[in-house]
Order: structure tokens, then C-alpha cells, then sequence
């Protein structure tokens, strides 16, 4: 999937990058107009493109079936930081990963390996987005909220979501590459999924890199908490069960830092994508035990006031 990937870097990497000019990309392959949505967001930091692409299965809820949804959510602040960094940033490769997985998607469907459910691909392309001060390095803020963001990105047919996002900023993933987190499900942070370790396995030719949460990652942004990043912020706002993929370095990278992107690194991300829409679309992998998790909530009672902002004088 290196041709998707070096395709949208292009598009990325530049101070005209748009939802409209990704739109174009992806029509190109083959993806029907319809079911692409640009959504323009602004406040007084900027304005970003939200993009919503809805790559339709044979027998997916959008033709009528009941086969399960897979929504890809590539998580970032912007793909740049102009004016004060020149050219696509770090922070931009969550977006990168997601819509490249759309793309080969789109052109699979198009050559006739059309998938059994529906795919449903969520990001923004902000060339400009502000940055802001973070231990230890700085991360790349947001033009948005994190209320305006949730309301774009999550899409109510999505029954699992994985959320793709540049986590380099930390001292917790000390790998090159990918690494995906614990199913995150209503506050609760589970077991890892086996099926979904052995897709990272098939993907990379590695043992999986599992990385550490804690429950403050869960909890909503702006609660004054430390987050290792965003990468699990979908899980604030939906039912559905989450998972992390991180873009990792040995090294902490800031998110605002340019020339740090690793394109097949990308790849394997939109490539693990690509290959969990396959698996569980067709029944093949889980997220989550559901059976463990009833008793789990049995047990010891949901756990869904992680999921807001908490008591709060």
C-alpha cells in the first residue's frame, strides 16, 4: 500500500491540502461521491476539514444488511503547523494511515473484492493547526474542540473502531513502528484481543507491540489529567469498543517536528487496517469477549463515568 500512502503525501504535504483535493483522490479510485462528506469547522484558532468516507459492503448496513461496521479513525491535530513550521508535520500521520486504508479499500471494492460489511473512514486535514507545550516534547494542538471533534469523527454505525494516531511523544512505546493498545470499551480498559494481535503478527512479521494504558488515557481531554496522547479519545464518545494503532519511535519525536514521518511504517498501519475490515467483517476477529464483558459489568458495575468529565467543583 506504499503507492496510497506516497500518493496522499503529496496531496498532505502542502499548504493547499483539503478535504476536497482527498475527496478528488479517492473519487479517482473508484469511491462514489456520494459517500464522501466534507464538513468545514472553524473557531477562533482556524478552521480544518472533516472528512467522513463511507466504503460500502455487499451486505453492510448501508445495502440493507446487518453485517458489522468497521469505522478507521485516523486521530491527529494537523497535518501541518503553518506558519511557524514549514511542511507536513509528524502529527499528520494518523490521517496519512486512515485515508490510504480508504483508498485501497475503494480501489479493492472497485476490482471486484468487495467486502462483506461496510468501512467507515474518519478524519481532518488541517495545514495549519496551532501547537501547544507537552512533557516532554511539544504536541500539535487542535483548530477545534474536542466536543466538535468527537461529533465528526464518531459515527453511531460503527460497532468497533481503531483509531490510528502518531504517538511519538512519550516514553512508554520505546519500538520502531506500529504498536496497538487494549480494547477500550464504556471505561472499562480490557484484555488484549488475541485475534486482533494475531492480524498485527500476519501484518508485520513481528510479535505484536502491545503498549500500555492507564485510566487517565481513557478519560475525556481538558479533565487537567496527563494523556499519553489522543489516540483513545474516540473511546470517550461512542458505546463501541476501541483500539489504539500507534505510529512509534524508539526516541520521543514531537508532533510538530517535519521529516519524521516513516512511509512504510504508515503503511503497515493502513495495511493492518485493511486486514481487521477483512477479519471482522466477516466474523473472523473480535474486539472483545462480549460474554466476559457482561460479567465483567456484573461484577463490578459499568464504568461509563470515565467516559465524561467527572466531579468537578
Amino acid at each position: 500500500m506504499l503507492k496510497q500512502v506516497i500518493d496522499l503525501h503529496e496531496i498532505f504535504d502542502s499548504p493547499n491540502a483539503s478535504g476536497e483535493r482527498v475527496k478528488e483522490y479517492l473519487v479517482s479510485y473508484g469511491a462514489n461521491p456520494n459517500m464522501i462528506k466534507i464538513t468545514r469547522v472553524t473557531s477562533d484558532k482556524g478552521a480544518t476539514d472533516f472528512l467522513h468516507v463511507t466504503i460500502s459492503g455487499h451486505s453492510g448496513k448501508s445495502a440493507g444488511g446487518n453485517v458489522p461496521t468497521l469505522g478507521v479513525i485516523g486521530r491527529l491535530g494537523g497535518i501541518g503547523a503553518r506558519p511557524e513550521i514549514t511542511g507536513y508535520v509528524s502529527d499528520g500521520d494518523g490521517a496519512l494511515a486512515a485515508t490510504a486504508a480508504a483508498a485501497k479499500l475503494i480501489s479493492m471494492a472497485e476490482n471486484g473484492d468487495c467486502l462483506a460489511g461496510d468501512v467507515i473512514m474518519t478524519t481532518h486535514i488541517c495545514a495549519d493547526a496551532p501547537t501547544r507545550e507537552h512533557y516532554p516534547v511539544p504536541f500539535m494542538d487542535s483548530p477545534i474542540s474536542f466536543e466538535d471533534t468527537w461529533q465528526h469523527e464518531i459515527d453511531p454505525n460503527m460497532d468497533a473502531v481503531i483509531s490510528i494516531d502518531t504517538t511519538k511523544g512519550n516514553r512508554v512505546i520505546n519500538v520502531r513502528g506500529v504498536a496497538m493498545s487494549p480494547t477500550v470499551k464504556q471505561g472499562y480498559i480490557l484484555r488484549t484481543s488475541e485475534s486482533l494481535m494475531d492480524v498485527m503478527s500476519r501484518v508485520t512479521g513481528r510479535s505484536p507491540e502491545v503498549f500500555a494504558l492507564t485510566q487517565q488515557d481513557i478519560t475525556p481531554y481538558g479533565n487537567g489529567l496527563h494523556h499519553i496522547n489522543s489516540i483513545l479519545q474516540p473511546a470517550v464518545a461512542t458505546s463501541a469498543p476501541v483500539i489504539g494503532v500507534a505510529l512509534a519511535t524508539e526516541t520521543t519525536v514531537a508532533g510538530c517536528a517535519t521529516g519524521a514521518s516513516h512511509e512504510v511504517d504508515i503503511e503497515q498501519a493502513a495495511r493492518f487496517s485493511v486486514e481487521v475490515a477483512k477479519d471482522f467483517t466477516t466474523g473472523l476477529c473480535e474486539f472483545f469477549d462480549a460474554e466476559e464483558f457482561v460479567r465483567l459489568v456484573d461484577l463490578y458495575g459499568e464504568q461509563t463515568r470515565f467516559q465524561h468529565g467527572g466531579n468537578r467543583e
